[in-house]
């Protein structure tokens, strides 16, 4: 088996994932092929599973927080030597040619590919990705702990810069991504003010637990009004709740690839120049700046390990709610086969 590599694929929307055996490649111009150590799961993967994506790429292997090691490279790499651990996220490849690209918003390059989506991702014990979007892993982080930087992090960071910097945060939806946040947030010297499922005790104790000064259900008002509010889950009806809450002026951030719809809201809830905005993706600029900064802080963490075979349940566990911080998994046998 030392030419072939494991995978958990995904062959039509809406079905469990298959345990795949598949022959090694060598790595094409411009790429590196990594054993994966560590690949965490993000809400997006629920998405692509779910069919609620389009244009995928099928077969699939989902995954796009990967940490792994190189292990050999293709003509044109530099910067890279075998053994050196590795950051793959989402964005996975961009034209480089077009108004975005060239305008310093690769994020919104029209013709981007992303990783576990039209790439095959990292519920493997091999990957493929090019060079220009790796990126050197700090050596504070354990492979483990690292994985959920690749997103949840990464994301959370372009979704604190949208926000500003003023001194009252609340963060809708707290999970992998708002387990980060918060501690930046913190570092940054704002107060964050965390919003679970109603009922959802777990949550609200965590996300006292990662810093925040106020927990409380969703439906509920804070006890300040807020500068700015980010929502990283993907309930349309949220939106006009967070504007509710923030004071004149303030911004709304919407910090998922997917929403359902925004329900009709009156007018007043946007009005004395309240924002309400997207993000999309991220940039490499955004990788550089963050993993310099959560090394710094440094940030911590919290994830649930699971084997690469078991992906299934934990992608169950994490849709029903049950995880705190995020989970990822670990091939045991690496990097050849489960």
């Amino acid at each position: 088996m030392e030419n072939h590599y494991c995978a958990m694929q995904l062959q039509r929307p809406g079905a469990p994932l298959q345990a795949v055996t598949q022959q090694l490649r060598r790595p094409r111009t411009g790429e590196i092929r990594i054993s994966v150590l560590a690949c965490a799961i993000c809400r997006t993967d629920l998405h692509v599973i779910d069919g609620e994506l389009p244009d995928p790429v099928l077969p699939i292997v989902p995954g796009h927080e990967i940490v792994g090691r190189v292990e050999q490279f293709g003509d044109g790499v530099s910067g890279f030597a075998r053994g050196d651990r590795v950051g793959i996220p989402w964005l996975g490849w961009t034209c480089g040619q077009c108004e975005f690209c060239t305008g310093g918003r690769e994020n919104l390059c029209p013709n981007a590919r992303f990783t576990g989506y039209q790439i095959d991702g990292g519920f493997a014990t091999a990957a493929w990705a090019d060079a220009r979007y790796a990126f050197p892993i700090p050596a504070r982080f354990g492979d483990v702990e690292a994985a959920p930087l690749l997103c949840a992090g990464l994301i959370g960071w372009r979704a604190l810069k949208a926000a500003g910097q003023g001194s009252r945060l609340g963060l809708y939806g707290f999970g992998a991504a708002a387990h980060i946040a918060v501690q930046i947030a913190r570092h940054h010297g704002q107060e964050v003010f965390a919003f679970v499922r109603p009922g959802d005790e777990r949550a609200r104790e965590f996300a006292l637990q990662m810093g925040a000064i106020w927990a409380g259900p969703s439906d509920r008002c804070p006890p300040d009004a807020l500068d700015a509010a980010i929502i990283f889950a993907p309930a349309g009806e949220l939106v006009p709740a967070a504007l509710k809450a923030v004071k004149a002026g303030g911004v709304v951030v919407c910090g998922g690839i997917h929403m359902s719809d925004i329900p009709g809201f009156p007018y007043n809830l946007l009005w004395q120049e309240r924002m309400l905005r997207s993000i999309a993706n991220l940039t490499r600029a955004d990788a550089q700046e963050f993993l310099a900064l959560a090394a710094k802080i440094p940030i911590r963490t919290e994830t649930v390990r699971y084997p690469l075979e078991q992906a299934n349940r934990a992608i169950a566990d994490f849709r029903a709610g049950k995880l705190s911080g995020a989970a990822v998994l670990v091939p045991e046998n690496r990097p050849a086969t489960i």
